[in-house]
């Protein structure tokens, strides 16, 4: 299990969000209509005249758009500097882009960006099989839906770090260690995992920061000729947007960040946070599945189904069940990763109580898809890179939070109390930076915004990954922050069916209206 800050969207974590790729139709109207809007996302760069003499060139790149094989989508590829400190050095990054030309009818409102969040979630996935097809129709009628991998993500430079077999073994390694050679292994793991970044991922590892992607957001939205930011943030793309608008609060157009993060909280509050919101949540699935017939856990309060789930997964650690794949049985690492996953989305329940019931009965192979989802492990046993990714960017974003296995065992406490089931393997999680081959460049501290116009801060009260209370600390932070609250399960709110959050957000997008401060939906 390696769920440390891993903060995206609910439609890149499940299996079942392979739903959302159903809904792609290969028609040719969608495409037909695309081509014939193609010209309309062509405008003059927009270059702030604050923009340095080094990055000029960098800004007022011209993108060549093509097909990218995907129906109505157009892809392009943008350069920026690998280090910002040193922006005439000739070393550059490669930033992949995509987009889908408004589709009217109603005057084009320019582009707007979409990121799902990670990090290390890709952007162009996501935009391709959801934001591009699946936004609001009158949002898409009247802006280019456009998204990007950020650097060291997917298409732009990948972090790598290790094989699949390898990345198979790293997912199974104990994260609840029971005795000082467990612990040892543990730590092992790690340091194999960071060797494996900086061995295969030099050039790109330092400069991965979310201050990086930032400016290179703000590169994006010159190059595609808009003189202000339009964005809509996902859990860390929420961090990734208040990172920009703290930077560029001139450039700031319409924002939204969608399942906050709180940027003023270190990795250790951080991680203890999200242990928190992740015990909400399970307390949610815990109180629904008490009243389905079908519940593997049994009757009773939050707290008697928590024991018993406690009770599979310390009968896993003992002895792991088959999955279906002989080299990988469901032990208590996977099984909690695939549990964890099915948190993000009510949704996704039913498969959770399904994947637990046959687990119990000595098929593994639920759980261990949920695990997969998450991982982004193909059936092939590849890997997609966000992990990696992930990883890199939150360790260089911030110290880390623990500085080795002593300062964890100090802090099992908290995190038990934080939640009984999860606390102790999220804790683990949490020393994944400690051996990291890159000193930090960040640090936690507050985004003001000085000058910005209104962003609307969502915060969903039941949050596994991002609880309700970093959405207030953010909108607190922000000059300009507005609170919309979703009295709601699962991870974020835009677009997962509430009618009042939808119209809020919808209106902010199309008319500059923003929802009135401390505004609260069901």
């Amino acid at each position: 299990m390696d769920t440390s800050r891993l903060l995206r969207t609910t439609g890149t974590v499940i299996a079942a969000a392979g739903l959302l790729l159903s809904g792609c139709t290969s028609d040719g109207s969608a495409g037909s209509r695309a081509a014939a809007s193609a010209t309309r996302g062509t405008a003059p760069t927009a270059r702030p005249a604050a923009v340095p003499a080094a990055l000029r060139p960098y800004y007022e790149q011209k993108p060549s758009w093509r097909d990218c094989g995907v129906p109505g989508f157009q892809c392009a590829t943008m350069k920026a500097p690998l280090d910002y400190s040193r922006p005439d050095s000739g070393q550059d990054v490669e930033i992949a882009v995509s987009r889908r030309t408004a589709t009217g009818p109603g005057k084009r409102l320019g582009s707007l960006v979409v990121n799902p969040g990670g990090p290390g979630g890709s952007g162009i996935g996501y935009l391709q099989a959801y934001a591009g097809i699946g936004y609001p129709e009158a949002v898409r009628a009247r802006y280019d839906m456009v998204s990007f991998d950020p650097r060291g993500v997917d298409r732009s430079n990948p972090v790598e770090c290790l094989t699949g077999p390898a990345m198979d073994a790293y997912t199974q390694v104990d994260q609840t260690p029971d005795d000082a050679a467990e612990r040892a292994a543990l730590v092992a793991s790690f340091k194999e995992f960071a060797a494996g970044c900086q061995e295969r991922s030099r050039r790109i590892l330092p400069h991965v920061s979310t201050v990086d992607t930032a400016r290179d957001m703000d590169m994006l939205r010159a190059v595609l000729g808009d003189e202000k930011l339009t964005y809509v943030g996902a859990s860390y793309g929420t961090f990734l947007g208040a990172t920009y608008a703290d930077l560029f609060p001139g450039r700031v157009g319409r924002l939204v960040l969608d399942g906050a993060m709180d940027p003023s909280r270190s990795a250790l509050d951080m991680n203890r946070d999200q242990t928190e919101g992740f015990e909400t949540a399970f307390r949610s699935f815990a109180r629904d599945c008490a009243k389905q017939p079908d519940c593997p856990l049994g009757k009773g309060s939050p707290e008697a189904i928590a024991e018993r789930l406690q009770a599979f997964f310390d009968t896993l650690d003992a002895k792991p069940v088959p999955s279906g794949d002989p080299k990988r049985p469901l032990g208590e690492s996977l099984a909690t990763t695939g549990v964890i996953a099915a948190l993000y989305d009510e949704s996704a329940w039913p498969q959770l109580r399904q994947a637990l019931a046959t687990a119990m009965e000595g098929d593994g192979s639920g759980l261990l898809g949920l695990a997969d989802s998450y991982y982004e492990r193909e059936a092939d046993g590849k890997y997609a890179n966000l992990m990696y990714a992930n990883a890199a960017v939150n360790c260089l974003d911030q110290p880390p939070a623990f500085s080795g296995p002593d300062a964890v065992v100090e802090s099992l406490p908290s995190f038990r109390k934080a939640s009984p089931v999860f606390g102790a393997g999220l804790a683990w999680a949490s020393l994944n930076c400690a051996y990291w081959p890159v000193k930090a460049t960040g640090e936690a501290r507050a985004l003001a915004a000085k000058g910005a116009p209104p962003i609307v801060v969502v915060g969903t009260l039941r949050d596994p990954a991002t609880p309700y209370k970093w959405a207030q600390s953010l909108a607190g932070q922000l000059d300009s922050g507005v609170l919309l609250t979703y009295d709601g399960d699962g991870h974020t709110a835009y677009g997962r069916g509430s009618t009042c959050i939808d119209n809020a957000l919808n209106t902010y997008l199309l008319d500059g209206k923003p929802p009135a401060n401390g505004k609260k939906c069901a």
